[in-house]
């Protein structure tokens, strides 16, 4: 059976339960793996592991294609190791993805 990614609560739930932040320093050796993937600050990082779960390739290719996720870089690994970066971290194996912290409004 194919559950709509938009319609599926139950992973969401699962996935929401699972979501952690974690220390930049322990993300590092699946970096060096190639496992891990940023999403971007403006998108539901809940929502992205879903649609990745669902193999939903439309929109992981518009996201890709706009720079919103993909393989972390060589710079933001640096940049995230520089400044002991914590990032919201999800796994959807075989990828962890990590998203920086929104910027809170004043």
């Amino acid at each position: 059976m194919n559950t709509n990614p938009d319609n599926d609560t139950d992973l969401r739930l699962k996935i929401n339960s699972e979501t952690a932040r974690m220390p930049w320093a322990e993300l590092e050796k699946h970096f060096a793996q190639g496992s891990v993937l940023f999403v971007s600050p403006d998108l539901d990082l809940i929502d992205v592991a879903v649609r990745i779960s669902h193999d939903d390739k439309d929109s992981i290719s518009s996201w890709m294609g706009a720079g919103k996720i993909g393989k972390v870089t060589d710079q933001q690994a640096q940049a995230w190791t520089e400044g002991q970066a914590s990032l919201w971290t999800s796994v959807v194996h075989p990828f962890i993805l990590v998203q920086q912290e929104k910027a809170k409004l004043n």
